[in-house]
């Protein structure tokens, strides 16, 4: 008996790696979803059909910010462009970006290499696999139960860092399809440079020099572009589930690329709302980090993503992050009067990161 109990948990053990790949419970055939991916009774009410969500045209929309300007000689038009991505920074801290200069080549490319490396056999994708509990959180994962409901998102990920180029792990980054790495490293030293330019609008923006926000963040030696590959399988009951579930993002930047397929939803005047698709664009949060230094001014946006049963999301999400341990966050001094006491205590990324942990596992024992 003792050899069968052995035999049994070691077939447990084999289906629990191979079911903890979403992809693979989704192309199973299941019809209804294991419980731990099912979210709890006061988040069902607002989940619906995000097809239908993406048409609605009532309500508050996601601003769509035009960057051709931000760079203009014409003073005025200049002026016109980054009081706008002001104006969306402080209101929403989420953004469609158009005309952000960034080629619409350059993007298929990327779209395209990381859906080749999901649409190759598990096998191969395995050969990537993190190991989150011996902290190599690089390479293809999905998430592990480590809120205190030990729920699970309906999402796989490939997720590794991009730029500074020497701080990158080439070991890590796909063989397979041979243009992943020339069209994500090019990707990310675009974006890098978008970054410049859009920490030195909010820099203007908050009345500081214009190159102060991106010292402040790690510069460009300092500040790390992490990239994630969110994969988000068709799911057979969608309005149970949640791709990711609502945080904030802790970067000072994201950027995200998607499939146009829609999922992203922000929490606006106590009301989800759902981004539309909009061709060619790209979506940038400000993250908490941005917040902090900002004293508030900048908004972190809460999110979510949403799934459904009739087609595959991917996102792209790039992190423009500080370092972990060099610099300490907190509200700038220009940005605290005696009438606006700092919101935030000091803490260095890394304390940050674990402070939001802890109190996630808080709010939901």
């Amino acid at each position: 008996s003792r050899n069968k109990r052995e035999k049994r948990k070691g077939r447990v053990t084999m289906v629990a790696t191979v079911n903890a790949r979403v992809e693979s419970l989704s192309s199973s055939g299941i019809h209804t979803i294991p419980k731990e991916y099912v979210r709890p009774k006061e988040e069902l009410t607002s989940i619906n059909n995000i097809f239908e969500e993406e048409k609605k045209e009532e309500g508050p929309q996601l601003p769509t910010i035009d960057l051709k300007g931000i760079s203009s000689e014409d003073k005025e038009v200049r002026e016109k462009c980054r009081e706008e991505l002001k104006k969306a920074a402080v209101e929403w801290g989420v953004m469609h970006l158009v005309n952000h200069g960034i080629s619409e080549e350059l993007m298929d490319r990327v779209r395209v290499a990381g859906r080749q490396f999901f649409d190759q056999p598990m096998e191969e994708k395995e050969k990537y696999a993190n190991d989150q509990a011996t902290g190599k959180i690089q390479g293809y994962g999905s998430k592990l139960a480590n809120n205190a409901s030990g729920q699970l998102e309906w999402e796989d990920y490939f997720f590794h860092l991009v730029f500074p180029e020497e701080k990158r792990d080439m070991s890590i980054w796909p063989k397979t399809p041979s243009d992943y790495t020339p069209a994500t490293a090019e990707y990310a030293k675009e974006l890098r440079a978008l970054a410049t330019k859009i920490l030195s609008v909010l820099s203007l923006g908050l009345g500081l020099e214009e190159d102060r926000l991106e010292k402040e963040v790690g510069g460009m030696d300092e500040l790390l572009l992490q990239m994630k590959i969110n994969y988000y399988p068709k799911c057979p009951q969608p309005e149970l589930a949640l791709g990711v579930e609502a945080h904030t993002d802790v970067s000072a930047l994201t950027f995200i690329l998607h499939n146009m397929v829609p999922g992203l939803q922000l929490f606006y005047e106590n009301k989800w709302v759902t981004a539309k698709c909009v061709p060619n664009s790209i979506i940038m949060h400000i993250g908490d980090t941005i917040e902090i230094l900002s004293n508030g001014k900048y908004k972190s946006i809460l999110h979510r993503g949403l799934v459904n049963k009739e087609k595959v999301r991917i996102s792209w999400a790039v992190f423009c992050e500080p370092p972990k341990e060099k610099i300490i966050l907190k509200p700038l001094p220009e940005m605290v009067t005696e009438a606006e006491p700092p919101l935030f205590p000091p803490r260095t990324f890394a304390q940050h990161i674990e402070h939001k942990l802890f109190k996630d596992a808080l709010v939901k024992k």
